[in-house]
């Protein structure tokens, strides 16, 4: 069947095909029952990724590290009173009931050592801190502000904010494991400040910055969809001024939406921040084809023909380039399966779904839609067609200086490319409204960090870690840590080994340093164990057959580059001052630093692949090798052009704008695509020179370019309302990259074709 009697079919059977597609977006839409949100950090690292594997390889040797924190504030600013420990030691026994919660650290059940006649006296650090006397007090506050296991992890060195760190481990059976704990780690925090209206608990943690990430995409799905219909439905009115016009879009484009996350259902795809804008990308990118089909369709009308004749026109002039921009932003969506981060494969296939079906339905349910509909012609011509006119007689009259005032500019904003540092910090995701990055800030700048960089080191042998050489390796290895600018806490093993030597010798200060025997090392630690309570072993820092220790750094709040650097200076240390000692370096920091890295590489690859196969296609459409080229300028120029522009105005790129580049590249094609079918056409079909095409060009689909790039960059900036750094910066960079190609299409590529677009030049 050839495509006019598909088309006249549509039109003759107009309500066949509305209850037909009705049909098929209905039994597509049932797979939403399917969807489900994914709450975990993981999420955005592929099961073959190696700082992933890594880090489980550590989380199966030692314990988990996934944990909830309480930061406690007293008003007051001094945690040792007796009202504040009182709190502390409450918060600390309640929390064991945090659901999946193994482990729970505080100041107050801290595993306090001391001499007690030729025995060794392991306790809690405070007990019943109510009729705590002063001087009770004052030993607990400078036996805590002395402990290095504690300063700068669980109290700060001031005293003034302490800490209950609550270490969960998830079954991972059920979706629902990580806001269970959250919420029951809120109503305690809001227990506790009612229990004692003196202190502030704050609550951070990779368990509460996981539970965030549901709430962030549930909360952009009831902001920034009814403004993106908004949105659309201003321009459309503006644009079409023909009221069953906007209606026939609009459901052509809801309905797309609704089949797009039924499908998502059905394939099993789960939604998280980076997928749960697909409705607010599909709506931005199916507009273009819905107006281009309607505006074609009412300037028919305004001509005189009859509705049926018009469609059919409207149909034929714009198949070709609507099918061709569809299928160059489905490549552009399909390359981002490059990405190292699962989210974004499937934001790349969600969002080709969604393209696709917009294809079919603007071209099979819009036209019938229209035949139904009742339709005025309204006025004489488009809106802004006499603007574009006077737009086409300047680029023509100045054609010269535009091409070498586009090249000179196109030419500068790319060389600031380089200028973009790479950098990602998973707590900066969240925009500065969020309260899991206030607490999280808050808590970095008083307490602790939650970033870390944990490090396995090996022994010689099965109970090796009390050998005097190993220790004083891994002593010297802590202190070098210290030293550094990033680091805020160590917790290392030595400590706790150092402590238990003056403890054995009376409590005497100058015992306290490494013990240089190994026997009489390893009958400390297992004096030290068997006296330790249930959940407060030191599973977290040995292995089960005590050859390694963990050694964790918490760090401040840097870049990832800072981080990088950091990892190979102590790596360089490492090989230089451990030689043969085993170590692997892991924590879900690195991994978000080293996945920018890994992703950048992987969508270079994949913009390289969409690029060739979208070339290709422009060829054979445009059937020249010479406009096709050509082409490639005005296409690339605008992703080289926006990065630049960030560079001068942000500097930063990371995870999320790693795929902007890909997924653009389909899309800036639109425009081009549109222009250069008209251009071609008048060349061809009338005859017309090269500034004659141009005008034409600019006459028939100028207006149509400019209004549905303006919906596309109101669509994308719209992302950047989202609390979602990754979504926001992802949004604001493809809808600068969309403006400026545009201005590429609108003041360069004519240009182009006018210099070198003619075969009798």
């Amino acid at each position: 069947m050839d495509n006019n009697r598909f088309f006249r079919f549509i039109l003759d059977h107009p309500w066949w095909v509305v209850v037909l597609s009705l049909t098929l977006v209905v039994l597509a839409a049932s797979g939403g029952r399917f969807l489900r949100f994914k709450n975990d950090y993981r999420m955005f690292f592929s099961e073959e990724n190696p700082q992933l594997r890594a880090f489980e390889a550590m989380q199966n040797t030692y314990t988990k590290v996934d944990n909830i924190l309480f930061a406690i504030s007293p008003k007051d600013g001094d945690v040792f009173t007796r009202h504040t420990l009182a709190t502390i030691e409450w918060l600390t026994k309640q929390a064991w009931q945090i659901p999946y919660s193994i482990r729970v650290d505080s100041l107050t059940n801290f595993q306090y050592t001391e001499a007690e006649g030729d025995d060794l006296r392991v306790a809690d650090l405070v007990e019943d801190a109510e009729h705590l006397t002063d001087a009770q007090i004052e030993k607990i506050r400078q036996a805590a502000l002395h402990e290095p296991l504690l300063v700068g992890r669980l109290v700060s060195p001031d005293g003034a904010h302490a800490g209950v760190n609550v270490t969960i481990q998830l079954p991972g059976k059920k979706l629902g494991e990580v806001p269970e704990a959250a919420r029951f780690a809120r109503e305690l925090a809001r227990r506790a400040m009612e229990r004692d209206p003196n202190v502030k608990v704050r609550l951070t943690g990779m368990v509460i910055m996981n539970a965030e990430f549901p709430r962030i995409s549930q909360r952009d799905m009831k902001t920034l969809y009814p403004l993106m219909v908004g949105v659309i439905l201003v321009a459309m009115a503006f644009m079409l001024r023909s009221f069953s016009g906007v209606i026939a879009s609009m459901s052509v484009l809801l309905l797309t939406v609704v089949a797009t996350m039924g499908l998502t259902g059905w394939l099993g795809i789960y939604l998280s921040p980076p997928t749960g804008i697909t409705p607010v990308v599909v709506m931005t990118l199916s507009v273009a084809d819905c107006i281009h089909l309607v505006v074609i369709f009412l300037q028919g009308l305004r001509k005189g023909m009859e509705r049926r004749a018009a469609m059919l026109e409207s149909l034929r002039l714009n198949l070709g380039p609507v099918f061709l921009t569809s299928l160059t932003t489905v490549i552009g969506f399909l390359s981002l399966n490059f990405s190292d981060a699962p989210p974004f494969r499937d934001l790349g296939n969600m969002a080709a779904i969604g393209v696709t079906l917009a294809f079919f339905l603007s071209i099979t349910l819009l036209p019938a839609m229209m035949m139904l509909l009742p339709v005025k012609p309204g006025q004489a011509h488009t809106r802004g067609q006499g603007s574009m006119d006077r737009i086409a007689d300047f680029v023509i009259r100045h054609r010269r200086g535009l091409l070498v005032g586009m090249g000179l500019l196109i030419l500068f904003l790319v060389a600031q490319v380089p200028r973009n540092v790479l950098n990602d910090e998973f707590v900066k995701y969240f925009s500065p409204e969020v309260p899991f990055r206030q607490d999280t800030e808050y808590v970095e700048r008083h307490l602790t960090g939650i970033y870390l960089m944990e490090f396995s080191l090996h022994a010689k042998g099965e109970g090796g870690i009390t050998d005097p050489g190993y220790l004083r390796t891994l002593e010297r290895f802590a202190g070098w840590l210290r030293k550094q600018p990033e680091v805020l806490h160590v917790d290392v093993f030595t400590d706790i080994m150092k402590r238990l030597n003056k403890n054995l010798h009376g409590d005497d200060p100058a015992w306290y340093r490494l013990p240089d025997n190994r026997e009489l090392a390893a009958q400390y630690l297992l004096l030290y164990e068997f006296s330790l309570p249930f959940g407060l072993d030191l599973n977290n820092q040995i292995n089960v057959k005590k050859s390694a220790t963990r050694l964790s750094a918490v760090l401040k709040s840097i870049s990832s580059e800072e981080l990088l650097a950091l990892q190979k200076r102590a790596e360089a240390w490492l090989k230089k001052n451990a030689p043969g000692m085993r170590f692997e370096v892991a924590s879900p920091t690195l991994m978000f630093a080293h996945i920018g890295h890994r992703n950048i590489r992987a969508m270079l690859e994949g913009t390289f692949v969409a690029l060739v196969l979208i070339s290709l296609v422009l060829t054979l459409f445009l059937r020249s090798l010479r406009v096709g080229l050509l082409s490639l300028i005005p296409n690339l120029a605008p992703i080289g052009m926006g990065f630049g522009l960030w560079a001068l105005a942000v500097g930063e790129v990371g995870l999320a704008l790693s795929v902007v580049g890909s997924m653009t590249l389909g899309i800036v094609v639109d425009d081009t695509v549109h222009f250069l079918a008209k251009y071609l056409r008048a060349r061809r079909e009338q005859g017309a020179t090269p500034e004659e095409a141009v005008r034409y060009a600019f006459h028939t689909v100028g207006t149509a370019l400019w209004v549905t790039t303006l919906v596309l960059m109101l669509g994308f900036g719209i992302l950047a309302l989202s609390d979602f750094k990754l979504n926001s910066a992802m949004g604001l960079l493809t809808a600068l990259t969309i403006g400026l190609a545009l201005l590429a299409d609108f003041f360069f590529l004519p240009p182009l074709l006018m210099q070198f677009g003619d075969k009798r030049r």
